[in-house]
């Protein structure tokens, strides 16, 4: 069960692995591109169409005739890597239960958006986690753990990348730990859980009343999705790659610097945030040359 792109190593795993497939649950097609008039289809489902697996879509999880045929496939086991919340009559269906990738070394980063927080916080390593699921999300016993190093220079999306190769090995040996009967599950802490909700449009806008690590982890932890952003001039500005510069000043925080050539830099607490990579609404995402270059408003 799974939708994005990083769904998509660990079936892929699995499947040449020999493990059988007996049915892929992922989203339904929606419309998109263009005046919305293309067919867009889950990355997870363009690869069971090319590798001819059965392919499940419920509108609805709770859908009468998608738990009859869900049943009908008889699983063992049911993987869950990026998907959305399953009700308890689907993931205590299979005997062996369904087994959950959480990119977090749970039990922290609990929720929706894990990587992003983990970068956003300032936090040097993170990892991914495999559990089995039970009824209040994230919370299930712990399976297999892999810690990985969070770079000085990690966008959230690098981290991503990283996370979906790392993640698929994970699967695959918890998944051949089941079949042989290995499974020992650790009960997660409460007491050292921490949060990682859902990121909204508000939540990206940058606030500069902070040092300039603060502000730099920010921007990292929210690109290339879904930004961290500004106003320049009444405008919003999103801005995708950065690097910070500290040092002494007496400017007020917020305030644009530029030499209207090759750098563009924002005051914070304690330095300058250098945008490297932004993009004015409306506009194509530019190097900060190429966005100097062609911005006729004074900074």
């Amino acid at each position: 069960m799974g939708t994005p792109e990083f769904a998509v190593p660990s079936l892929d795993n699995l499947r040449k692995n020999g493990y059988n497939i007996v049915g892929v649950v992922t989203a339904p097609d929606k419309l998109g591109g263009r005046g919305r008039l293309q067919v867009m289809e889950s990355d997870v489902k363009k690869y069971a169409v090319t590798n001819r697996l059965k392919i499940l879509q419920p509108e609805k999880l709770r859908n009468v005739e998608f738990i009859e045929e869900l049943k009908s496939l008889n699983a063992d086991l049911q993987i869950v890597v990026a998907f959305r919340m399953l009700p308890e009559i689907v993931w205590n269906m299979p005997h062996l239960g369904t087994l959950n990738l959480h990119g977090s070394l749970l039990p922290k980063y609990r929720g929706a958006a894990p990587i992003n927080w983990a970068i956003m916080n300032g936090e040097k390593e993170t990892g991914v986690t495999t559990f089995f699921l039970k009824q209040e999300i994230d919370t299930g016993d712990c399976f297999l753990q892999e810690k990985i190093p969070i770079l000085e220079d990690d966008t959230a999306g690098d981290l991503h990348d990283k996370m979906m190769i790392i993640g698929a090995d994970v699967v695959l040996k918890s998944v051949q730990l089941i079949e042989k009967q290995l499974v020992t599950a650790t009960p997660q802490n409460n007491l050292e859980s921490t949060l990682a909700p859902k990121i909204f449009q508000e939540t990206c806008k940058i606030n500069f009343d902070k040092t300039v690590e603060e502000v730099y982890n920010f921007i990292r932890g929210l690109s290339p999705f879904p930004t961290a952003w500004t106003v320049l001039n009444g405008e919003t500005l999103k801005i995708y790659g950065a690097k910070k510069e500290n040092m002494q000043h007496h400017l007020a925080v917020g305030k644009f610097v530029t030499n209207n050539k090759n750098i563009l830099k924002i005051s914070c607490k304690n330095g300058f945030i250098h945008c490297l990579s932004v993009q004015l609404e409306g506009k194509k995402r530019l190097d900060i040359s190429d966005f100097l270059n062609g911005y006729k408003s004074e900074i």
